[in-house]
């Protein structure tokens, strides 16, 4: 392909809402353009890597036995009534009225959709298992899209989803997508773990993240040695070390001291001269259905995932201020669990550890020295609701954890029942009884993936692409290409690489030479091969890797073979 005759044009600076290295480069490189927020059009260089993804995805599915098929973007809000997912899904749900005003949704996930099909032609044990895949566009209304591919609006992704008659199947099933993404990140050349993570809105009882490493990475993991690997959402702790011992004596009850202006648990702490760690700090919350308090220990954080899940909410937020003077009867920011009746408290197995504590006393600047748990509060419900830290003990093997950036780019669920049931998805056994059937789902973030392949894989110049994505393997530079020579032996080269096979970028644009070494830089395809005027007088050909930029010179009757020699080393 010749620049000249291709639709590529790059910037020169950085679009201004991007604020991760990938959004910058993608769009900088001619490969994305924004329509909206979080809506992006793939330019004809960003659909090849998208493309050549997408071959890989359909290969490694294809061979772990899924099949695929195609559904639509727009579907019946019944459906999703049904499931019972049209209101809990939230605010991301993009509802929406045909002419007739019935209301439907823009697909964000199509659990709904492919549980009908299947409940009206698969009835018995012997038609099953049954594994189904698409690649197809998304959309989900983010408050907040941001990263360019990493959080859009509307994004490509592949989706499976299987169905089995028991348990042992689904998890036979489970393990074969496991592996196949395995294979897919391994052939894209990403360096990835795979982590226990929380199910979210999509549900079920076991569910695992892939995710990218890299330092750019929004989301936290939390690894050890032992292979143990979970997000930071998800992340649990063997018991942490106690906190220092109490300084002077432990007063035989809760005393109130006067803390003017100190809220925050460092600025208490340094008021009464105390460690955080003898604080308990403490969260009120709102959720769908109620107000309760989740209990810390004052050198940790609250995980609201966690806490979400053991609330049993669709949804929550810290409460308002207005709200926490009506549940404590104090200020915000003097909030504690003495004394609080009628809400239900939610503390984290460390707090209870503790065998005294300071905390807030439900009163404009005094706080409650001489806490005891168990003593002065007693909690409804004991249950791990902290953030994992670096240096926690592995929960499986002690060892500390290790803190790791990660793009999520791909999420596999054993879904169990919660989609077939409600849904009627059932199918008859050997003995002729009805059972619901066992449900799978496993996606893969299209865009994302190449997005996180970017993150991984560029330096200050430009994107420096793997292989097995770049969009085209060799760029082709003729420098001073009004000089006949030059033209005549890069044309030659030119026609000589694409019958060898390989996919060649041919930079023929009129151009200064240092804008097309910033363009090669920029676009940052695998190989770069240069021809210039001195370089055909002395009958050679200057070949570098965008990884190293280590210039080859190599006799025009070589370059042809060196050019795959060094395609074969990257």
């Amino acid at each position: 392909m010749r620049w000249s005759r291709y639709f590529l044009y790059t910037l020169r600076d950085n679009p201004s809402d991007a604020e991760v290295v990938s959004h910058q480069l993608l769009a900088r490189a001619g490969m994305i353009d924004k329509v909206a927020a979080g809506i992006y059009t793939y330019l004809p260089l960003g659909w090849r890597s998208i493309d050549k993804l997408s071959r890989i995805i359909r290969e490694e599915m294809n061979a772990a036995g899924s099949v695929e098929v195609v559904m639509p973007c727009i579907q019946p809000a019944e459906l999703w009534q049904e499931s019972g997912r049209f209101q809990k899904y939230g605010r991301e749900l993009l509802r929406i009225k045909d002419r007739h005003d019935r209301d439907f949704c823009f697909g964000p996930t199509h659990e709904e959709v492919i549980t009908d099909f299947v409940r009206r032609r698969v009835t018995s044990y012997r038609q099953l298992p049954a594994n189904l895949y698409q690649i197809q566009t998304k959309f989900r209304d983010e408050i907040r899209p941001r990263f360019g591919l990493m959080r859009g609006r509307e994004f490509l992704m592949k989706d499976a989803y299987s169905f089995h008659s028991s348990a042992g199947s689904l998890d036979e099933a489970y393990r074969a997508m496991e592996n196949a993404y395995r294979r897919v990140f391994d052939r894209c050349e990403l360096s990835y773990t795979a982590v226990e993570a929380d199910t979210g809105n999509i549900g079920g009882s076991e569910s695992h993240e892939f995710m990218v490493l890299a330092d750019t990475g929004e989301d936290a993991v939390a690894a050890c040695e032992c292979g143990y690997g979970a997000n930071v959402e998800k992340a649990t702790a063997g018991a942490i070390a106690p906190p220092p011992p109490w300084p002077g004596k432990v007063p035989a009850k809760p005393e109130a001291v006067h803390t003017p202006g100190a809220s925050s648990v460092p600025d208490v702490a340094a008021f009464l001269k105390l460690d955080p760690a003898h604080f308990i700090k403490t969260m009120i919350v709102e959720t769908d259905r109620e107000f309760a308090i989740a209990l810390v220990r004052g050198d940790d954080e609250i995980n609201e995932v966690k806490l979400k899940n053991v609330l049993d909410a669709t949804h929550i937020q810290l409460a308002a201020e207005s709200k926490v003077e009506q549940v404590t009867g104090g200020a915000m920011g003097f909030s504690g669990p003495v004394g609080l009746k009628g809400i239900r408290i939610v503390a984290d197995p460390e707090v209870m550890r503790m065998t005294v504590a300071a905390a807030g006393a439900n009163r404009a600047d005094y706080h409650l020295v001489g806490v005891v748990p168990g003593r002065e509060f007693a909690p409804d419900l004991v249950a791990d609701v902290r953030k994992a830290r670096a240096g926690d003990p592995c929960p499986r093997c002690g060892a500390p954890l290790v803190l790791k950036r990660g793009i999520e780019v791909g999420h596999i669920f054993k879904l169990g029942t919660k989609y077939s049931e409600p849904m009627a998805c059932n199918f008859l056994d050997e003995k002729g009884e009805t059972h619901p059937m066992m449900m799978g789902c496993y996606g893969l973030g299209v865009g994302r993936t190449v997005a996180a392949a970017v993150e991984q894989n560029h330096d200050a110049a430009g994107i420096i692409w793997p292989r097995p994505l770049a969009p085209f393997e060799v760029e082709l530079i003729a420098l001073n290409p009004d000089v006949p020579a030059v033209r005549d032996a890069a044309e030659k080269l030119y026609g000589d690489l694409q019958g060898a096979g390989c996919e060649v970028f041919y930079d023929d644009r009129d151009e200064r030479p240092g804008v097309k070494f910033n363009d090669a830089d920029l676009v940052g395809f695998p190989v770069r091969v240069v021809v210039g005027k001195k370089g055909v007088e002395q009958g050679q050909a200057e070949l570098s890797l965008r990884r190293d930029k280590v210039k080859v010179p190599t006799a025009l009757p070589d370059a042809v073979a060196k050019t795959r020699e060094l395609l074969s080393g990257v």
